[in-house]
C-alpha cells in the first residue's frame, strides 16, 4: 500500500510539474482560457483555493500541496478498493 500511495503522490507531483512548465512557457500577455483554468482547478485543488481566497502560492507549496492532496485521494481510493476486494 505504501508503494501505491507513493505512486499517487508522484502523480500529483507530475501534474503540478506539467502545469508549472505550461505556465512558464505560456505568454504572460495572453489571458488564461476558461477551459485551462477549469482543468488546473480540477487537477490542482490548491490552485482553486488560492484563486478563491485570493492569496499567492509559492511554487514549492504548490508542489507540496498537490502531492499531499493526491496522496490523500489515493489513500481513500486504495482503502475503498481494498474493502471492495475483501468483501468479494
Amino acid at each position: 500500500m505504501k508503494l501505491r500511495l507513493a505512486m499517487w503522490g508522484s502523480a500529483g507531483f507530475l501534474v503540478a510539474g506539467l502545469w508549472a512548465i505550461y505556465f512558464a512557457i505560456k505568454s504572460k500577455d495572453v489571458p488564461i482560457d476558461p477551459l485551462v483554468k477549469v482543468l488546473v482547478q480540477v487537477t490542482c485543488p490548491i490552485a482553486f483555493a488560492g484563486s478563491y481566497f485570493h492569496f499567492p502560492i509559492g511554487i514549492y507549496w504548490f508542489f507540496l500541496a498537490n502531492v499531499a492532496t493526491y496522496a490523500l485521494v489515493g489513500l481513500m481510493v486504495e482503502t475503498f478498493r481494498r474493502q471492495l476486494r475483501h468483501a468479494q
